[in-house]
């Protein structure tokens, strides 16, 4: 998993130049999402759905054909055979994401969830979780693991959601874990960056492990 995190990480690279680009991992990993969903994927998608401007999408796609990630026509880009593989090895590991309502556990206006498939033996506090999401904006964020089907906190058997078991049952069916998963929520006043900086947690235990 590291070799493919640090191809995304190759691909945001300056490439020689000393424009400083407005993307990163999190970014690429999440228009590899939207590509591995659509057949093709305008730039105009790409913006909107990267929160990126005209010139950072077509860096963007620059570096991802460069790769040989992508192709393009004029209906959109569309993953190659390199970048579909590389995209299911990833989502593999992070195959379901959702957004979770306040609660007692977290407590941001926006919170979104993301799995990290029989990773347990890469969280020892949930702080370098927590440092990395907040690098993107994260106003906070928690990891919880699945053990013995129940939620609980590195170094805590106690089921996080005793008290609360409409956001449990919210989890279980919206991310499906199984023994040994991870669970990272981060929170923000805006939802995109709860969602930019939770994929960036996500990405960053996976290279760091």
């Amino acid at each position: 998993m590291k070799k493919n995190i640090q191809i995304l990480q190759n691909i945001v690279s300056r490439k020689g130049s000393s424009k400083v680009l407005t993307f990163s991992i999190p970014h690429v990993f999440k228009a590899l999402q939207l590509l591995s969903k659509e057949k093709f994927v305008s730039r105009a998608t790409f913006a909107k759905e990267i929160h990126l401007g005209e010139g950072a999408v077509k860096t963007l796609i620059s570096h991802l054909k460069e790769a040989k990630m992508i192709e393009t026509t004029k209906s959109g880009s569309f993953l190659t055979e390199k970048g579909e593989k590389i995209s299911k090895q990833i989502q593999q590991v992070i195959p379901n994401e959702c957004k979770i309502k306040k609660c007692d556990l977290v407590i941001g206006k926006n919170n979104h969830a993301i799995i990290l498939k029989n990773y347990d033996f890469s969280i020892k506090s949930g702080l370098e979780q927590r440092d990395y999401a907040v690098l993107y904006g994260s106003s906070g964020c928690t990891t919880i693991l699945f053990k013995e089907n129940r939620f609980v906190f590195p170094g805590d058997n106690r089921d996080c959601f005793r008290k609360d078991e409409k956001t449990k049952k919210h989890i279980l069916e919206n991310l499906a874990p199984e023994e040994g998963d991870v669970i990272i929520i981060s929170s923000s006043d805006d939802p995109f960056v709860a969602e930019i900086s939770a994929k960036n947690s996500a990405l960053w235990t996976l290279a760091t492990n």
